[in-house]
Order: C-alpha cells, then structure tokens, then sequence
C-alpha cells in the first residue's frame, strides 16, 4: 500500500489551481477570482509546512483549522468558476473533485 503523503497532495493541489488561475479569462471577475483562488489554494500547502513546526498542540490545531478554513474558501471559488464558465468544465470539476477530498479530510483531522 503507497504512502499517503499530504504534503505532496496540498503542493499538488497548489499546482492545479496556478494552472486554474492562469486559464482565467482577464475580466473583472475572471481577475478578481483569481487574486482569491491563489492565495487561498496556495495558502494550505504553506500552512501545513508551517503546522509541522507548531510551537504546541494548540498552534498545530489553529494552523489545521486555517487550512480548512481555506480549502473551503478555494471550493467556492471554484464552484463560481464551474457555473459561470470561467475554465475548462473538466478540469474546474477535477480540481473541485480534489478540493472536496482535502476539505473531507481535514474535517476528520
């Protein structure tokens, strides 16, 4: 059985929302999604590195909550760019595929 690997996924995820976030037509909306959808698809990748070195239990608690609160943000962002088509209907659907999965797994966290 492979290695579950977070970090890799939260980077990878990162990755998909650049390529998201460069698909975006240069619109008022398209331009203001995407300021959004880059910080915080990014954010979760840099906020899990920052909770592996939390300073207590309670700092690694606050960190993962910041990663929820911003893999839901990016949901809704994407969910914005699906039904005004703002992106390829495949790969916006792919990458909210993936955001749900990190959204489910961070809940259980």
């Amino acid at each position: 059985m492979p290695k579950y690997d977070l970090e890799e996924r939260l980077i990878d995820f990162a990755i998909v929302i650049s390529d998201v976030v460069d698909g975006l037509p240069a619109t008022r909306l398209g331009n203001y999604i995407a300021g959004q959808l880059i910080r915080s698809g990014c954010s979760p990748a840099l906020n899990y590195g920052e909770a592996q070195s939390a300073e207590s239990r309670n700092d690694f608690i606050h960190k993962m909550k910041i990663i929820l609160k911003e893999l839901r943000e990016s949901l809704i962002s994407l969910k914005i760019i699906e039904r005004k088509t703002l992106y390829d209907l495949d790969k916006a659907a792919a990458a909210k595929n993936e955001c749900n999965q990190l959204v489910a797994i961070f809940v259980k966290v």
